[in-house]
Formats: C-alpha cells, structure tokens, sequence
C-alpha cells in the first residue's frame, strides 16, 4: 500500500468533544468517521486492525470446537417476547415495524436467535455438548454513547452460545472459554486484562464475569483486594461493614430538626459520625412509579444495579411529590408509609444509637435501634463497597476502587432461555429436559480502542504487531533523490514478494510531517531509506516503541525485518 493513495486524512489538532486518548488518535489518525451519535465509519487502518482481531478470535473459537454462524440483524418481536425480553428490556431494544406491521426488532444481542437456530436440531442428548458463535454488527440505542469506539451504538461483536445437559458439563466449558478469552487478549497485545465477578444484567444466569483492561479513563468501578486475588466489578462486590453494638442502647426519641435535609448536616447537628446514621436513598419503578426507599449506613452510598436486582425491575432516582407520604430530608424505616418498598441494606445489621428521619416534616430520630425498633428484618445487599472497604474473600480492609474498560464478558445462562422458547431434548432415560446455556461476548471495535488506550504516546498508537493495520513502514526520505528512491522502492517490492504487509511513504513532504503520519498510524517497525544513510550503505530500522533503533547494511534488511517481526510476534 502507498501512503499517498490511503483513504483517511490524518491531522495535528486534538479534536475538543474528545475526552480520551484513543477517541482523539483513531480519529486523528485517520481510523473511524463519525456518522451519527455512537456511529462510526472505519477507514482502512481500523478495519485492518479489525479484520487481525476477529481472525484471532475465530481461531480461539475454532480450537475449543465452536462452529461459526450467522445470526440476522433484524428479527421479529415474537422471538422476544417468547423469552420475555421484548417487554423487560427498555429504550437499548429498539422496535419497529416493517411495511406489513409486522413488529421487528434490531438485533442487540442473540439469545433467543441462538436457542431459534437449534431448538429442533438439538433434540437429542447425543447431539450435546456444542458452542455455535458469529462475528456480526449490533444496535444497541445506548443512552450516553461517549468516548469514540468505548461506548457506541452500533458495534461489531462476536456472540457465542453452548448449550449443554448438565451444570458440571457448563463449567467445564465455562473454564475453556474464560482461558480462550486470556488467550485472545493476550495476543491481542494486552495480557493485562484482568477477570472480575460481575452482574449479569439482562442477559440473567447467576454466574458471570467480565474481561476489564484497568485503565482510569475506564467508565466501569472495580473492586480489587491488594491482599488476595479478590476482583469484582462494584455491582457485583458484597459489601461488608463492620457494627459494634453500643454498650448502653438509647430509647428512639424525636428531635426537632429544623432546615436539616442532609445526611452530613444531621450528623454535624447531632455531632455523631455518619456511621451512627440511617441515611435513605429513594427510587421509583419505572413501571408504575411507585416508591421504594433504600436504606444504608450513612457513610455508604446505593449501588443502583444492586438494587434494582433486589427489587427485580427497572427504576429511575425518586421524584418526590405532596401526598406520596415520603418528605425529602426526613425520610426514615420506623412508621414508614405501608404504600412505600422499604429496602434495609446488611450495612445496618447489628447497628445501634442511629440517627434516621422521622417521617415528618423538620424532625429526626435518635436512638434507633434496627432489630428491636423495625422488629424482622430481611436485610439485603444494595451499598456500593468503597475504597478501604473489607474484602469479600480474605475480609481484610484492603479494598481499592480501580477504573476499567470491559473487553469481554462471558456468562452462565443456565435454562433462562431455553426453558422460556422451549427448548427440549430427550436424556438417556427419554424425559424430556431443557438444555443449560453459556454465553460469550467480545466487543471488537471496543478492543482495539482499548488496545490504544492502553498503548499510545502522545504522538499516535503504538499497535501490537499481531493486530497493527501493517507490519512495516517503509519511509523514503527524498523522494527526489534518485538513489533513495531506487533503494526504497527495491525494498518495498522484495517486502511485498516476502509476504510482509507494508505501507509505503514515497511522498514529497517534510521529514515532519512524514514522520508524524507514521507515529499516528503506528506500525511497529519503521524503515527509513535517506541520502545521508545510503551514503554509508544502510537504512534505518527504528521501532514504534522506541525500543528499537539500528542501523543496518541495505543487504541484510529485508532479513532483519523478518526476523523483527517473528519476535515482535512471539511478545
């Protein structure tokens, strides 16, 4: 390829509504386009990139017997409401019509296509275990679409789905894909990526994680223990305090609070830490908009999607209104209105002496005691864990709170699918059985600007050599020097004959300027034929990385590079 005839313009200025690092150098790179909010076009480089990412992913897929399919983008509702998604799932999905009103929806994920394809193949025990997967683009209508290709709309990802007849066979397959998946992401130039529980959302199953690149500019909160080998996403990690029981138990008494709405104004009013209080937190259903009241220990906060799967819908923060019997600032568990969800997080088990509101305008309580003033209480897990928090695996005060990108995630389905769009075999015995499901995700353009957030300088990409666009750069300075030329071009010919992908800069430009498009393209290697290093019989070879700087008889280049590139494989 000549660099003069690659579509894409590459340019100097950080584009302002770009945040983060890789969003600026893929789009100053010349690698995507913007279309539309979270849409984007890809430019050669990007969809070179993309094309080594999904090879690589087929061939992890092919070695533990996944066979690839092909699933279509638009399907019809009732495949949706048979799993029940249709309904549960709301403005990501998005519906239409097409023009014999027959209800549609695009394709944001493919459960229920993947249990559609098998379910009258695989009616037989003897057909199980097996793994069907595809590499497809994807809509999702994401509400906060931000960060180029991080969080997008439209999105190419690979899906898979095994299906299996017992537990123990789905857990065996469960490890085979988790170190498929370090396999890929390691060859995809970041071994990095770490594995941490998570929440299955959506998709359901109750056994999941996901593939986070640890990264600050990441939108994902990680819980990681510096003690042991603890790693969860916050939606995931239980969080655990730790209450010691006052030695003398107050009465609950009334206290005349005015103009006192928050937590710290309570607490500095009282002149009690946070701990000693019952702070509320309230939501509403977005069904029907009715209330729920979650409460924590005052110096934690609610972790959303905790809650809403603990109450097991969708909800959206409160707005509170005259006559919902709940008044913002005085919230509290004791006489709460019997029309209100009251939530009691495990952060308050075994607390004593709290303050709390009273559920009256301009008062407060003292002295609340949780088990003797609530009397039962089934207490749940809804806190968000925070920094210096206790590790749910050794309980050491170890916790920190990482940032992270999810590359990957892979969950354990069980029959949530295959029991709703019944899905049936007949075991050994001939009873008929629903099949247990696992499922797999890679996001591939979100991998390879993660590849570049975590591997870039100020200048451009640093791309692995396993998934960069080309392997070589090949810079003729001088391009109107007759030796130079003659050299650079011999080299790009035997380069092309000896199978290595390069890109070749025979332009008349700068040696700024043609040394700036090569650091935003970021290949690994770089040859540089000049005047000045010809008089001495030799080119240039430099990395992208700046690991490698050398200077090498013109005769024995086209050797050097090979043997470059075989280690640069291997790293």
């Amino acid at each position: 390829m000549k660099l003069d005839k690659l579509v894409g313009e590459r340019f100097k200025e950080r584009p302002s509504d770009c945040v983060i690092d890789s969003h600026a150098l893929t789009v100053r790179g010349g690698y995507i386009k913007n279309v539309a909010n979270g849409i984007y076009s890809s430019f050669p480089p990007l969809r070179r990139i993309t094309k080594k990412i999904e090879q690589i992913i087929r061939e992890e897929m092919d070695a533990i017997d996944g066979q690839e399919v092909q699933f279509p983008v638009v399907m019809p509702a009732s495949l949706w409401e048979e799993s029940g998604r249709y309904s549960s799932i709301g403005s990501e999905l998005v519906r239409f019509t097409d023009r014999n009103k027959a209800p549609l929806v695009l394709g944001m994920t493919h459960e229920e296509a993947a249990v559609q394809l098998v379910r009258e193949y695989a009616n037989s025990y003897q057909k199980y275990p097996f793994m069907i997967y595809q590499i497809q683009t994807k809509f999702r209508d994401e509400g906060r679409p931000r960060a180029g290709l991080i969080r997008v709309r439209e999105f190419t990802m690979k899906d898979a789905y095994s299906f299996h007849t017992s537990q123990e066979d789905l857990e065996e397959y469960y490890q085979k894909c988790y170190d498929a998946y370090n396999r890929i992401f390691a060859r995809c130039g970041i071994p990095e990526v770490v594995t941490v529980k998570s929440d299955s959302g959506m998709m359901g199953g109750s056994v999941s994680h996901e593939y986070m690149l640890l990264t600050p500019v990441g939108e994902d909160s990680i819980a990681v223990c510096s003690e042991c080998d603890f790693r969860a996403n916050i939606e995931a990690a239980t969080c655990i305090v730790e209450n010691e029981a006052d030695a003398v138990l107050e009465e609950l008494t009334k206290v005349h609070t005015p103009d006192i709405h928050t937590i710290e104004d309570i607490c500095n009013f009282l002149n009690s830490p946070l701990e000693k209080s019952c702070k509320a937190v309230v939501y509403q259903r977005n069904a029907d908009d009715t209330y729920i009241v979650a409460f924590v220990r005052g110096d934690l906060e609610v972790n959303e999607t905790k809650l809403r799967n603990t109450v097991g819908c969708d909800i959206h923060p409160a707005e509170i209104v005259d006559g919902c019997g709940l008044f913002a600032g005085f919230i509290g568990p004791y006489n709460m209105d019997e029309r209100i969800t009251v939530i009691i997080d495990g952060s308050l088990k075994g607390a004593t002496n709290l303050s709390c509101g009273a559920n009256e305008i301009d008062y407060h309580y003292t002295g609340l005691n949780i088990e003797r003033d609530l009397g039962e209480v089934t207490y749940c897990d809804v806190a968000a864990i925070k920094n210096g928090g206790i590790c749910p695996q050794c309980g050491k005060h170890s916790v920190n709170i990482s940032r992270g990108i999810e590359v990957g995630n892979i969950f354990q389905l069980g029959t949530k699918y295959t029991k709703a769009m019944d899905m049936q075999y007949l075991d050994s015995n001939g009873k008929a059985q629903y099949p247990i499901m696992g499922c797999y995700g890679i996001g591939v353009g979100r991998l390879a600007a993660s590849v570049c957030e975590a591997y870039h300088d100020e200048y451009g990409p640093i791309w692995p050599m396993a998934i960069a666009p080309w392997q070589v750069h090949l810079c003729c300075m001088r391009a109107d020097n007759a030796e130079a030329k003659a050299c650079a071009d011999k080299l790009y010919n035997e380069m092309q004959a000896n199978g290595i992908e390069v890109i070749y800069d025979d332009r008349s430009v700068s040696a700024g300027v043609m040394f700036s498009d090569a650091d935003l393209i970021g290949v690994p290697l770089r040859v540089i034929a000049s005047p000045r290093n010809l008089k001495d019989g030799v080119c240039e070879i430099v990395s992208r990385d700046k690991s490698i700087s050398m200077k090498t008889p013109i005769e024995d280049v086209l050797s050097t590079v090979k043997e470059l590139i075989a280690k640069m494989m291997k790293n």
